[in-house]
């Protein structure tokens, strides 16, 4: 029976890892889009969620061992998994630190120029 499983498992690994694969791919295909990279995030947090609340809680253990051996599955193989989601301050963060660099060496404005007659005055 456990020859089974692992079978399964075997087929589950090569599965995943060709569809981790293909997200790749397709991740960087998108690369410097960041709308288009924000569009498949959503997509993989919407796929994570309904595997989450349909298929997995469908699934739960209906007894203290399968409950036990789920629970020592989490536990050993990484916790439970989660989507990380971007803090707009994280965002906004690393977007002021791209602008740095400009701000060091600020731009002349209209006042500064001697070119424009209205500054004389």
């Amino acid at each position: 029976m456990d020859n089974g499983k692992n079978l399964e498992s075997e087929k589950l690994q090569s599965q995943l890892q060709s569809l981790t694969g293909a997200i790749r791919t397709l991740a960087e295909s998108c690369q410097g889009d960041s709308v288009l990279l924000l569009t498949l995030l959503r997509a993989l947090e919407a796929s994570h969620q309904e595997i989450r609340d349909g298929l997995f809680q469908a699934s739960f253990p209906d007894n203290r061992q399968a409950l036990y051996k789920l629970l020592k599955n989490i536990e050993a193989n990484g916790g439970w998994p989660y989507i990380h989601r971007m803090k707009l301050r994280s965002l906004l963060g690393y977007y002021s630190q791209q602008l740095s660099p400009l701000e060091d060496s600020p731009a002349k404005s209209p006042e500064d120029s001697t070119e424009n007659p209205q500054s004389l005055k």
